[in-house]
């Protein structure tokens, strides 16, 4: 397979290209699906073939193989993306610089205790199956789900700067929900969140941690009483966030809003651009100063994390609001001449057949000094929100509304009544503004979200959040319309 990969960049200096990389990567998944104590579906994938980028005339030119048996198919491609690169250098009139990356031959695997494929399938079918029996058992609750899903995927880059670099990654995650339909109305219930659940770089040893079955009884009783709670109030108030909600807030109105790649204009055409242009980097109130946000591709657990990303470049931890002031970018080498010229490994691909471009890696909400209970404690009246159910933002990540399958209504310090259909609404800077506490280092924990959509066309990252509590002081919450 190297000698594949070197043969193709080789012919590709020899095409005239200034700079040339090529991936190999082989992906392994498994998807289980359980309802109402049937399955659903078992979905096992195996999928692997070559991506090979060119830097010719100042433009990308990027092809991809799934032969990787033919050296023929291999310089057709090579041919396909130097003929794009230089189609794509009329159009333009900027040619791209690359920033300066150490040169690294390298081996890296994440770390596991117990392999997910090794498993039997039907013991984790045993446990999907007893999760939604025990939710079906729950008087009132007409629809219960179930899922696993596994991800193991291995790469090799190698480029004309003479890098090589093998990695293997795996990850696991799954999650359990409740549905009940009472006069019309339908609630939902779900651990540890909605979209599939929570995942992790880890082994099966994250699905015993996650210990679906000891949280189903409490979802079957929760989505029942739902119906009954109070609606949501429309007015202004305190707002605490769960730590399964924070993840989508700080992944919606953060992660994104600091791709460089939307700020250039490059990510404008599927849910791009973003407010925080170049001029506000060390001169923007993101939010107040208890709000210090970080982008780390390194941290063990996280499922947006390797050593290296898909332009060969050490992954790394970067500060993007320090104090409540915006100060940095996620950037790949294309893009990081706009900010400091220093890439900080936030170029990734969808597998194989995809180009890198910015993404996510783990972008963090660092943890604060309170408890969940002192958040509470000092709140007179607002809600405790928690596990999303359904978000929108504006492209330029500025204006967005959130919904959540739960809530509960604080009073003088004290959580009082169940609330459903929350909602709530806020402009970005404004809402991190009033950011008034954050729960400490004991509360914080890692999250994974599996499906993260962008480019045209669309590719789907695999990114970490870490999160404990926070407070939000006045949001417009109840919101109709």
């Amino acid at each position: 397979m190297k000698r594949l990969l070197k043969n193709a960049i080789e012919y590709a200096q020899s095409l005239g290209a200034q700079y040339a990389d090529a991936r190999w990567t082989c992906l392994k998944s498994e998807s289980i699906s359980v309802k109402n104590s049937s399955v659903q579906g078992v979905d096992s994938h195996l999928d692997w073939g070559i991506g090979v980028r060119v830097l010719h005339s100042g433009s990308w030119g990027f092809a991809a193989n799934p032969d990787v048996e033919s050296e023929e198919r291999m310089r057709t491609a090579v041919e396909r993306a130097v003929n794009l690169a230089k189609a794509s250098a009329r159009a333009g009139d900027t040619p791209l610089n690359l920033a300066q990356k150490p040169v690294v031959e390298d081996k890296w695997a994440s770390p596991f205790e117990e392999d997910p494929f090794e498993v039997p399938l039907e013991e984790k079918l045993d446990l999907l199956i007893s999760c939604t029996e025990i939710m079906d058992g729950v008087e009132g609750v007409a629809l219960t789900t179930g899922s696993l899903d596994f991800h193991k995927e291995q790469r090799i880059f190698m480029d004309s700067e003479g890098s090589c670099v093998e990695q293997e990654v795996l990850h696991s995650g799954g999650g359990i929900s409740a549905m009940c339909l009472l006069g019309g109305e339908v609630q939902v219930r779900s651990y540890p969140s909605n979209f599939r659940g929570n995942h992790r770089m880890a082994g099966y040893e994250f699905i015993r941690e996650m210990d679906l079955k000891r949280e189903a009884p409490r979802l079957g009783s929760e989505v029942v009483q739902l119906h009954t709670a109070m609606s949501c109030p429309e007015e202004r108030m305190d707002l605490i966030l769960g730590k399964s909600q924070l993840v989508l807030q700080v992944h919606e109105s953060c992660g994104h809003a600091v791709e460089l790649d939307r700020v250039l204009g490059y990510e404008a055409n599927f849910a791009g651009t973003s407010f925080l242009t170049l001029d506000k980097r060390n001169a923007f109130q993101y939010g107040s100063k208890k709000v210090n946000l970080f982008q780390d591709g390194t941290s063990p657990q996280f499922i947006g994390s390797s050593k290296y990303d898909d332009e060969g470049v050490p992954c790394s931890r970067t500060d993007i609001v320090k104090d409540g002031v915006f100060v940095g970018y996620l950037k790949s080498r294309d893009s990081a001449e706009f900010e400091n010229g220093v890439s900080n490994g936030a170029a990734r691909a969808q597998g194989w057949n995809h180009i890198p471009i910015v993404r996510m890696t783990n972008v963090n909400l660092a943890p604060g000094e309170e408890s969940l209970e002192e958040l509470i404690s000092s709140t007179r009246r607002g809600m405790y929100l928690t596990d999303n159910s359904s978000w929108s933002i504006d492209d330029k990540r500025w204006n967005f509304q959130f919904g959540t399958e739960i809530g509960w209504l604080i009073e003088n310090g004290k959580i009082t009544k169940m609330v459903k259909h929350p909602t709530y609404t806020g402009i970005t800077p404004e809402f991190w503004g009033g950011c008034e506490g954050i729960a400490s280092e004991k509360e914080w924990e890692v999250w994974g979200t599996p499906h993260c959509g962008k480019g045209q066309p669309m590719q789907v990252a695999r990114v970490g959040h870490g999160v404990s509590y926070a407070k939000f002081s006045n949001v417009r919450v109840g919101v109709s319309r």
